[in-house]
């Protein structure tokens, strides 16, 4: 994940201010130095680490170390503050036009992901802000740019206004509005073609498209993984074109993150988007705030609540606790919880929304802990018929190799997973009996109140 190395080397740094009870130039040397290396490393301009740092150093031998804080928690306090700053301040959310549509233009360089980016942020205002939008196929030179985009369309169930590859895209960009308006669309956004390089061919043509359709927002889409030339490319569009804000992709990926931290402070835009995996749901609003949390592993519990929200089922999830409540939980309702786990995204990403959790990741790395483990479980579940699922005391010796044959695993793997499975459930029952124990006046668990 980004940030991964650069979130552990932060905290390296500040762990060495334990201890400390005034915190003296001496006392800053050593680890401001490894945060700024870890910045530097990070692929974060170097300007705009020198100024991070001289203003952490300023703050912090100013800073009063009273009874309340200690150095290191002073210390973390002052970087978070300045880090959220760095990124952005606050959410900058997308304008949306008075009169509709409002109109999105995305630009960008080839292989920035524009197309399947479009298709995301199509995605997401249509589920999330509850947008009617339809997308415009501007981008007439890569081949199958035009059919990418209509294929995707159909997937999240969003028009597609195309006219080939022979007409310009500034006449595509106009009827596709005059489309938007007869459909009672009240969002377009306009797909435009990208080049390798920068080059005045290009930005004369997003020029043109942009004075004919007077986009509410024109936002450049950058991959994370560029590192520095990610922000190289967002100072020329923004001289040479004028760009609203930025759209981040592969933010989830092996991204060093220098560039998301660098990018406001060279060229004053905001990063309003982040693309957060290959999926078409994968695209989130950019929080500052909960993006600072996470680098100096302090989590970022709202992404993972309004995850859960968003991609849970109450009802399924209210009833599993009833069935537990009656000591009745079936491979069945494990097979249905396990789905509703992975639609909330990898474990590595759900770790680092937790606080204090996110170095278990590297710990799991460490371990070879391998997630597609878990296709392998649901393969087996899958094999077996809903008797067995519900009743796994039926599944004797010839049923494990009809399953085992059906999932394409071993007998080995199914006598494990139903072993790990009984001795699962033995827990959840003793942890039941406790638990009415506790309510009915004796020992407290932890969790209760």
């Amino acid at each position: 994940m980004a940030f991964e190395s650069l979130a552990e080397k932060l905290q390296k740094a500040i762990k060495s201010l334990r201890g400390v009870k005034k915190l003296s130039e001496e006392d800053l040397k050593a680890p401001l130095r490894e945060v700024r290396l870890a910045l530097l490393e990070a692929d974060v301009n170097f300007k705009v680490v020198r100024d991070f740092i001289a203003r952490v150093k300023e703050r912090a031998l100013g800073a009063e170390v009273g009874a309340n804080l200690t150095a290191q928690q002073t210390i973390i306090k002052i970087v978070n503050e300045e880090l959220i700053e760095l990124l952005g301040g606050s959410e900058t959310k997308l304008t949306v036009a008075v009169q509709p549509p409002s109109v999105y233009m995305l630009c960008g360089l080839q292989g920035a992901g524009k197309t399947t980016t479009a298709a995301k942020l199509a995605a997401y205002l249509k589920k999330k802000k509850n947008k009617k939008p339809l997308l415009a196929a501007c981008d007439i030179y890569r081949p199958a740019a035009v059919t990418q985009l209509e294929v995707l369309g159909q997937q999240i169930d969003v028009p597609v206004f195309a006219m080939g590859t022979e007409v310009s895209p500034v006449e595509i960009a106009r009827q596709a509005l005059a489309k938007a308006r007869f459909l009672a669309c009240d969002t377009v956004i306009i797909d435009t073609a990208g080049r390798l390089h920068i080059n005045e061919e290009l930005m004369e043509e997003l020029r043109q498209l942009k004075a004919a359709v007077q986009p509410t927002e024109s936002l450049l889409v950058v991959d994370a993984m560029t590192g520095q030339d990610a922000v190289s490319v967002a100072s020329s569009f923004n001289e040479q074109l004028g760009i609203d804000g930025l759209i981040v992709t592969k933010l989830d990926g092996d991204a060093r993150g220098g560039a998301v931290l660098s990018v406001k402070a060279v060229t004053g835009k905001a990063v309003k988007l982040a693309g957060t995996g290959e999926k078409l749901d994968a695209l989130e609003a950019f929080h500052p705030d909960r993006m600072a949390g996470r680098i100096l592993g302090m989590g970022d519990v709202l992404t993972l609540i309004e995850k859960i929200r968003d991609e849970t089922d109450l009802a399924k999830t209210m009833e599993l606790e009833k069935q537990l409540r009656k000591n009745e939980f079936t491979l069945e309702q494990f097979l249905e919880q396990m789905q509703q786990v992975k639609k909330l995204g990898s474990l590595e990403t759900i770790l680092g929304l937790i606080p204090g959790m996110g170095g278990l990741s590297q710990k799991l790395k460490e371990a070879n802990f391998d997630e597609k483990e878990l296709d392998r479980i649901e393969a087996i579940i899958r094999s077996m018929t809903v008797q067995e699922r519900r009743r796994p005391e039926i599944i004797n010796g010839s049923r494990r190799k009809r399953i085992a044959a059906g999932s394409g695993m071993r007998v080995q793997d199914v006598n494990k997973l139903l072993k790990n499975f009984e001795e699962s459930r033995k827990m959840m029952k003793k942890m039941q009996g406790a638990a009415k124990f506790a309510s009915k006046g004796g020992f407290k668990l932890p969790f209760m109140h």
